[in-house]
């Protein structure tokens, strides 16, 4: 009996699945391509499916190789704690030499339905000039409102003063029968960002505290730290620019009951700031000083100690159709022990190598040898597996690769979100 019902079962299933592919067949053609319109490949971190359903009368490749527009979204923060998204736009095919550049900006605290609203607004503006060149022209329809006009004629008053605060606290508890961990992290940033000044003030609080039970005996681990930073920035210009770095820490883990660094810094770009959503190749050198009080006896028998150092960094960024590079390096060493010194490297890379197959890799190393704060004394077994306090080390290392390769049609206008588990 039992045969049987998995016959019927198994011959039941079949059938069904049978009738689904039919009918998924019949449909397939029916929307995947539209005639008459653009190919377009969006290169962005966005809402795609809400970009699909809002402008669903061009065609959305999977690769560049196969778009007529090239659509590249990127985004900085802005002082007032939004994002300014440039949307750069490149004529591909016939439509070479066409290029754009557009920008939305968003407000600090707007919902992700809002900003994904100005986004689509925004990329209806920029594809209308090459829709305009394609049968679709004909649906087109413009519409002037007059409360624009009214917009555009008031005149904007900043009561602050471009003077943004941010206050964040964020805490987490869980607890079991023989285990409980405490977390909290509380900050406070102030900023004030012109097209001539940048000054930013942070402070930041952090606690973990883990208590473990067993037997009526209970053990307490605390690990904890503050600290205050503060930059400023003055423009010199398109490539020029110089500034101060100040700061105070402390950290049960690094030793520091009190740390104090006093940095005056230049930095050059080889290119403009102007285009700093697209590439940048920044130079930075600074200098000064540094005071440490430890908590516990470092391994050079201090409990205190006043020294200087210079660091120097080299970062480049930059962001085409075939991909993108975020890589940084970074040097210092203290001017009393020139081997007393750091080198650290760190980057992302993405590029699309043939016909949807791209390779993104992120990884960081470093050569460490300028820890002048490490504890004399042994940790214990505890301090060690919890990451409590610091630990001795030459160097830190970790790398991630990601290979992703698609294939079948290049078009994806089609929007299906039934069973989505969000």
């Amino acid at each position: 009996m039992n045969k049987l019902l998995k016959s019927v079962f198994f011959w039941s299933a079949l059938s069904i699945t049978a009738s689904l592919i039919g009918q998924v067949q019949q449909e397939e053609g029916k929307d995947f391509l539209r005639n008459g319109t653009v190919n377009v490949f969006m290169d962005c971190h966005c809402d795609l499916n809400f970009i699909r359903q809002e402008i669903p009368y061009v065609n959305y490749v999977r690769d560049v190789r196969e778009a007529q527009i090239y659509v590249l979204v990127t985004n900085q923060q802005t002082a007032g704690g939004g994002n300014s998204y440039t949307f750069s736009f490149q004529g591909l095919d016939n439509f070479s030499g066409m290029n754009d550049t557009l920008v939305y900006t968003s407000y600090p605290g707007e919902m992700n339905s809002v900003v994904r609203e100005g986004q689509v607004r925004v990329l209806k503006l920029g594809l209308l000039r090459y829709l305009a060149h394609t049968p679709l022209r004909e649906g087109i329809t413009i519409i002037h409102s007059d409360s624009l006009n009214a917009e555009t004629k008031e005149e904007s008053a900043d009561k602050w003063n471009n003077w943004v605060f941010e206050l964040q606290t964020s805490p987490r508890f869980r607890a079991e029968e023989t285990y409980r961990t405490l977390n909290l992290f509380n900050s406070v940033r102030v900023t004030k960002i012109t097209p001539e000044i940048k000054f930013e003030l942070d402070f930041d609080h952090s606690l973990n505290k883990q208590q473990y039970i067993e037997d009526e005996e209970e053990n307490t681990y605390i690990r904890k730290s503050e600290s205050a930073d503060m930059l400023l920035v003055k423009s010199l210009g398109e490539h020029w620019s110089a500034g101060l770095r100040w700061g105070l820490r402390g950290s049960t883990e690094a030793n520091y009951d009190l740390k104090q660094e006093l940095m005056p810094a230049i930095e050059y770009d080889l290119f403009p700031y102007s285009q700093a959503t697209h590439r940048q190749l920044r130079i930075l050198y600074s200098t000064g000083y540094e005071y440490d009080n430890y908590i516990d006896t470092s391994i050079y028998n201090l409990t205190s100690e006043h020294r200087f150092r210079q660091e120097l960094g080299l970062a480049y960024q930059v962001q085409e159709k075939w991909g993108s590079v975020n890589v940084s390096i970074s040097g210092s060493n203290y001017l009393h022990d020139f081997s007393k010194n750091s080198v650290e490297i760190e980057g992302y890379v993405r590029i699309r190598l043939l016909k949807g197959l791209s390779v993104s890799l992120n990884g960081d190393a470093g050569y460490i040898n300028d820890r002048l704060n490490q504890r004399k004394e042994e940790l214990t077994e505890a301090e060690r597996l919890l990451r409590l306090k610091q630990q001795a080390t030459s160097f830190e290392v970790g790398a991630s690769l990601s290979i992703n390769f698609t294939f079948g049609s290049i078009y994806n206008n089609v929007v299906n979100p039934r069973f989505n588990r969000y």
